[in-house]
């Protein structure tokens, strides 16, 4: 089950978050199409700006989009220039949904809905899978030998004292060889059929000349904290 479930998904009752928060029995397809426009849009707008995750929260007459990112100032610009014109981007994007969407005739495409974006400056960027995995996705294309990017790779994540354990699995033709093949390095323990277990995944595909490579990184954090305090008979 480890291999064919997604690590961050299985985990979510345990310690891990809905990436999208929010329900509307009415409206759920036309969401959850703006959700994967606004997510497009942003991982689009800001390849180069090591965007971790988005998050999404709806309110009555509010959606709050939240960008964790390990480099926020390419993000904000001077006087906050740049988080307004992705702002605008953005907006234009969900109309553009929200136009070519089939509505009920009793609701209308157009919302009244505030579009707030919130920056999120994340800590300790090799302690986090999808960064890892985009550093990675980067070497590869501009053709570093891939075991060194993976030797290296391991050791900056195994520099964080937080971090047990990591696994990278890197698939396609590599170097450019003929015949498509998987090479996978790990350290530590990385136990993913364990629920209690904090693991952070991530996925990216890397674009090459010689065609698609794809990488994944799991990163074991040790267990979730409210595990361990069950363990030790704190229930608070």
């Amino acid at each position: 089950m480890g291999q064919k479930v997604n690590p961050t998904v299985f985990r979510i009752p345990y310690g891990e978050n809905w990436r999208a928060r929010w329900f509307h029995p009415k409206r759920f397809r036309h969401f959850l199409r703006e959700d994967i426009a606004i997510r497009e849009c942003i991982e689009q707008r800001l390849a180069k700006a090591s965007v971790q995750k988005v998050e999404i929260e709806r309110s009555p007459g509010i959606l709050r989009v939240i960008i964790h990112t390990a480099r926020p100032g390419m993000i904000i610009g001077r006087g906050g220039g740049g988080v307004e014109q992705l702002r605008r981007e953005t907006e234009k994007v969900i109309k553009k949904v929200r136009y070519k969407l089939p509505w009920d005739s009793a609701e209308s495409p157009v919302s009244t809905e505030e579009l707030k974006l919130q920056i999120e400056e994340v800590r300790r960027p090799e302690t986090h899978a999808v960064l890892v995995a985009k550093n990675i996705q980067e070497d590869i294309e501009r053709r570093v030998p891939f075991r060194r990017i993976m030797k290296q790779g391991i050791e900056k994540v195994m520099q964080s004292g937080e971090v047990q354990g990591v696994k990278i699995v890197i698939k396609g033709r590599l170097d450019g060889s003929e015949m498509a093949r998987t090479v996978r390095q790990d350290k530590g323990k990385v136990p993913l059929h364990t629920l209690r277990a904090h693991i952070d995944y991530g996925q990216v595909t890397a674009k090459t000349t010689y065609g698609a490579v794809g990488v994944k990184v799991w990163i074991y954090k040790g267990e979730y904290a409210h595990e361990k305090d069950r363990e030790n008979g704190n229930t608070e």
